[in-house]
């Protein structure tokens, strides 16, 4: 709010009009108002609030208003008037008040009541819709001012201005009185008013009604958090006890000396310790899913093994039968080989015989034919020397037909004993595949007779491989298991590292937030020590006391050396914040990386990272050996 202009007509000590230029008085942002007692300082301020308000404040206010108000020197026929023009809200208002008073009739003697006016209006740019009527003893000239435009009437009601007025503030008379006029000593009785009083004053005074509306929203948001936070804490309960029911444990198990935190949904910390203890309880089964793996994979290299074994029974069984029914079939045979040998004598020379008798066959039949031949030849040469004797030509004739005759005779006989020939070579070669065949048959014979040594050889390389396959499926159950084991255990030493850091960490956060602390307290003590001087600081002679209304200040305090000021301590309270702040994030990391420690702790025990990398190269290396002796089982 601003005041701009206030004429005074016949009101208080003022018989006659007055006009106070406001505008003029604070072109330096402050004024003062003096005079001696009597002169009407505090009439300006009752003309003022009655311009708002229509009454004056409280010990002022008589129960004849027009009476108490109006100038006992001013003339019979003068009206009492008070206008105000303001900005308030942006707007440039003018009030325009005139109480009830009795005036001279007109005709006649004695006098009459008019009844109070009042007036409101408003300035407005340029002149659409303006109103140049205003109320009595308007000034012609009042339309040129410092704001352009022309006035506006807003109303003539006296509880519509009133109504207008208090909301345009946001304080009532009595309010306005007690926080802006402040008139003789009554800001004591502000001061002295309860929390609740002045509250609610100042809320209405500098419009708090939005940060009471963000407190609302805010304990709104906060009880819907701790809602939540009550119902997430619930489900994370039940998560935990159905993880303690789904892990099985019971009175013999190790899990069962661990149960879930036992806390109320919402109570500080309960996340953490269900976190911690579902770490703990996490590795526990993580321990078990191990131990149970590892005896699972034992199992099932015992079956294969079992199976292996059944395998090789059922293929020695099988082999044994063959075996035996192979004996049997040898003894019979054994008992029928001496006929079968003679029976294979007789059949082999009777093959050979049949192989070489056509041959035998025609070499006789060619001997004979040529011993005819022969004879024959003897009788022609004899019959010829005998016949042909005294013969002639003629004779030796028919004698050369008959021995060309018989050369063909021997030329077929020549043919019959190339044929013999070969026959001959057939039965060589014959003979030579016969010792062929039985050089074959006494090599087959050895490696039969050493087959036994063979396959015993074999089937002890494939006992082995399948051993080793079954070794190499139990070592590979251990290896990852161990290897897992092993990286645990570096991250429980790295982890071990972190811990020692975050805690030393967390104590120095924990040594500088309370050095903080300590430091704002004692600055916050010195000040208060202090707070004397500091408010004597802002004492004016006339002036009251903001603590006790005294106009008089005879002594005040004053500041000593090393004085501590406001700024200094909320300085030092912001450091401390940080510093608590910094605290609470170290001492949450400390926490975290104890939380991660303790599970990796509890997957790899307390054993040392070398024993267990040892541990770990030995289970590979067997691991390897068994699967190369493993891959030999195909071929075998």
């Amino acid at each position: 709010m601003r005041l701009h202009r206030l004429r005074i007509t016949a009101f208080g000590p003022f018989g006659t009009t007055q006009d106070i230029d406001f505008d003029d008085l604070s072109a330096a942002g402050l004024f003062l108002l003096h005079g001696p007692t009597g002169a009407g300082k505090t009439s300006v301020l009752d003309a003022v609030c009655y311009a708002l308000y229509g009454s004056v404040p409280g010990p002022r206010q008589g129960s004849g208003q027009g009476a108490t108000l109006r100038s006992d020197h001013a003339r019979p026929d003068a009206r009492t008037e008070v206008c105000l023009e303001l900005t308030v809200a942006g707007r440039r208002l003018e009030i325009t008040r005139q109480p009830p008073w009795e005036r001279p009739k007109k005709r006649g003697t004695g006098t009459t009541t008019e009844k109070a006016q009042s007036w409101l209006r408003e300035r407005v740019p340029g002149g659409a819709g303006a109103d140049s009527a205003g109320g009595a003893g308007a000034d012609p000239a009042e339309g040129t001012g410092a704001a352009a435009g022309s006035w506006k009437d807003l109303s003539r009601s006296h509880q519509e201005i009133g109504e207008e007025i208090s909301q345009l503030l946001g304080m009532s008379k009595d309010q306005f009185c007690q926080v802006v006029l402040l008139p003789q000593g009554d800001f004591a009785r502000f001061l002295r008013a309860d929390a609740e009083a002045r509250g609610k004053l100042l809320g209405r005074l500098f419009d708090t009604r939005r940060f009471a509306a963000v407190e609302q929203r805010l304990a709104e948001r906060r009880r819907a958090g701790e809602a939540e936070v009550r119902e997430g804490d619930a489900e994370l309960l039940a998560d935990a006890h159905r993880m303690q029911q789904a892990a099985g444990t019971g009175p013999g198990d190790a899990g069962a000396e661990l149960p879930p935190p036992d806390a109320a949904p919402g109570a500080p910390g309960l996340a953490d310790a269900v976190l911690a203890w579902a770490a703990v309880a996490r590795a526990g089964a993580r321990e078990r899913f191990t131990i149970a793996h590892c005896a699972l994979a034992h199992a099932e290299s015992a079956r294969a093994a079992a199976a292996a074994e059944l395998d090789g029974v059922r293929e020695l069984a099988r082999l044994q039968q063959r075996f035996a029914e192979a004996q049997g079939r040898a003894a019979r045979l054994e008992e029928r080989a001496s006929v079968h040998r003679g029976v294979v004598a007789r059949m082999e020379q009777a093959r050979k015989a049949e192989t070489v008798a056509p041959a035998l066959s025609l070499r006789a039949d060619t001997e004979a034919e040529h011993a005819r031949a022969t004879a024959a030849e003897a009788r022609a040469r004899a019959r010829l020397s005998t016949a042909y004797a005294g013969e002639g030509a003629l004779g030796l004739a028919g004698a050369a037909r008959r021995v060309t005759e018989e050369l063909g005779g021997l030329a077929s006989a020549r043919r019959a004993e190339r044929r013999l020939a070969e026959l001959a070579d057939r039965i060589g070669d014959m003979d030579r595949q016969a010792r062929a065949d039985d050089d074959l048959l006494q090599e087959a014979g050895d490696w039969i007779a050493g087959w036994d040594a063979t396959r015993a050889r074999l089937q002890e390389t494939i006992e082995s491989a399948q051993d080793a396959a079954t070794r190499a499926e139990h070592l590979a159950g251990r290896l990852a298991p161990a290897q897992e084991q092993l990286d645990a255990a570096r991250t429980r030493d790295r982890l071990t590292e972190e811990s020692a850091e975050a805690k030393e960490r967390a104590l120095a956060a924990r040594e500088r937030a309370t050095t903080a602390h300590e430091h704002w307290l004692a600055l916050k003590e010195q000040r208060l020590a202090g707070i004397a001087a500091e408010l004597a600081a802002n004492l004016t002679d006339g002036e009251p006391c903001a603590v006790c209304g005294a106009t008089e200040h005879p002594a005040p305090a004053r500041k000593s050396a090393g004085h501590v000021d406001r700024a200094t301590e909320e300085a030092a309270l912001a450091a401390h914040q940080r510093a608590d702040e910094a605290r609470g994030a170290a001492e949450q990391q400390y926490a975290d990386v104890r939380a991660a420690l303790a599970a990796a702790t509890a997957a790899a025990s307390d054993t040392p990272v070398a024993e267990l990398a040892a541990a770990v190269d030995e289970v590979r290396r067997a691991h390897t050996e068994a699967r190369d002796l493993a891959s030999g089982l195909h071929a075998a």
